[in-house]
């Protein structure tokens, strides 16, 4: 990767608990815990800070009886980073723990894969298996973004600005994008909802909620493979250990921020 570095920062903003046979497609009766984690990331160099998603907020969360830890413009701003003066949010993909408070943006473009959109509007979501995962409400906000000219589509991949990829791999949902980062120590790839656990990486298994197991499992195996030259630069979505693994931003940000690049 050519171009600038970045600080590469993850922002826990949410929590579940959970157990194993509702994380993986194959551990059915599993009842050992294994909580999850929300995040936001951010980018930060020295001509511009993107964003990558934007988690979700109070009503969703009472919605679908998740906690707020802290909220997501807290955690911005624990990083002087003012949500309305950002101007580029990546969108990995549409669901509602990932694509809420897209108000919080006001000045923001966002990045998000036309195919993507194709799914989160359309057929698809006729199923309601599919549906659950998307809030109708940010979805139809995304629409209006459209039509005021503030989403932009992009390349399945593509580098967004020097040193910042975006590459379509999908699997998770259709147009589930991951964004590798270039940093001081190397590319960092975030993947989202690609890779939710360090476990999905490491024991090849699906996370429960996953449009296409089998392209998935393609991802590991020969996508993620081609981007970074070892899994330890792999940042999965949602796992706990991501804060006990990296360094806090700052001494008052331990168990909140974490730095990836480091």
């Amino acid at each position: 990767m050519n171009g600038e570095s970045y600080r590469v920062h993850a922002i826990r903003y949410g929590r579940v608990d959970r157990t194993v046979s509702e994380n993986f497609l194959d551990s059915e009766g599993c009842s050992a815990p294994m909580p999850m984690d929300y995040f936001v990331w951010v980018l930060a160099g020295e001509d511009r800070t993107v964003v990558v998603d934007t988690g979700y907020g109070p009503e969703e969360a009472l919605r679908r009886g998740r906690v707020i830890t802290r909220p997501v413009a807290d955690g911005l701003r624990a990083l002087d980073v003012e949500p309305s003066r950002v101007t580029d949010v990546i969108l990995t993909h549409l669901h509602w723990d990932h694509a809420g408070n897209l108000g919080l943006f006001g000045n923001a473009r966002f990045h998000v894969q036309e195919a993507e959109t194709r799914f989160a509007f359309g057929p698809a979501m006729a199923d309601q298996t599919r549906s659950s995962a998307y809030a109708p409400a940010d979805i139809a906000e995304l629409v209006h973004l459209v039509h005021g000219g503030r989403v932009r589509f992009a390349g399945a991949d593509e580098e967004l600005f020097p040193g910042i990829e975006v590459h379509l791999v999908g699997g998770h949902t259709a147009g589930t994008q991951v964004v590798r980062v270039r940093t001081a120590s190397g590319p960092v790839l975030l993947a989202s909802d690609a890779a939710h656990f360090y476990a999905n990486l490491d024991e090849r298994r699906v996370f429960a909620v996953t449009h296409d197991p089998g392209q998935l499992l393609d991802v590991y195996a020969h996508r993620f493979p081609a981007l970074v030259d070892s899994a330890d630069d792999i940042i999965p979505g949602h796992d706990p250990l991501v804060l006990r693994r990296y360094p806090a931003a700052a001494p008052t940000l331990t168990g909140w921020v974490a730095r990836l690049d480091r």
